[in-house]
């Protein structure tokens, strides 16, 4: 089942990304829409890369533990480094960025094609279940489409089976990091979020 919504996320990116008419002019905070979308694009290219990198335990539980990861090396993390390689990423696309992100698309989706549920070495050489690695990137490829049609006014169209696996790991996500009554309150009505939360 999560190899089917990653690929309905994979889908609904490419679709947005042929829609654009143009890459230039701004994306997210330092990226350029070219770089967001370069960065968005990672999410495909180390499915590729990390489903060929395999580990002997998990010691990531699940995706939410991934992102409990995340934080962590974050705050250690050269911020500057993070930048630059969404600027690298969208050079990377090249001449026809549709064209490579529909290229992207195919082989991670021929990538992962009957495979199973093996455990990949993620960053940090941490260990983890595909599947649970594609939660992750199903929740960033929605994540960064809605950015990217923020950016542009171009509907991302994401489909519901994306929005609901994105939205459940955000949810799962905030309530790891003690937020989950925050959370509860502001989606039924009782009291906004904090300016600028994020789970992420």
């Amino acid at each position: 089942m999560t190899a089917e919504v990653f690929a309905s996320a994979a889908a609904a990116f490419a679709r947005l990304v042929r829609a654009l008419a143009t890459f230039d002019g701004p994306g997210l905070g330092d990226w350029d829409l070219r770089a967001l979308v370069g960065h968005t694009s990672r999410s495909l290219v180390t499915v590729s890369t990390y489903v060929h990198t395999p580990a002997e335990t998990a010691d990531l539980a699940d995706a939410v533990d991934y992102y409990a990861a995340v934080r962590e090396h974050l705050a250690g993390a050269d911020a500057a480094g993070v930048i630059e390689r969404g600027v690298q990423a969208g050079l990377a696309l090249g001449d026809d960025p549709a064209g490579e992100v529909d290229r992207l698309v195919a082989q991670a989706l021929s990538d992962i094609d009957g495979v199973g549920d093996p455990i990949i070495k993620v960053f940090g050489g941490h260990g983890i279940r595909l599947s649970d690695y594609l939660d992750t990137r199903i929740f960033e490829l929605a994540v960064h489409s809605l950015d990217i049609s923020r950016a542009t006014g171009v509907p991302a169209g994401l489909p519901a089976d994306v929005l609901s696996s994105a939205t459940l790991l955000a949810a799962s996500t905030a309530a790891r990091f003690g937020d989950g009554e925050a959370l509860l309150l502001a989606l039924t009505g009782r009291a906004p979020l904090p300016d600028g939360y994020s789970v992420v």
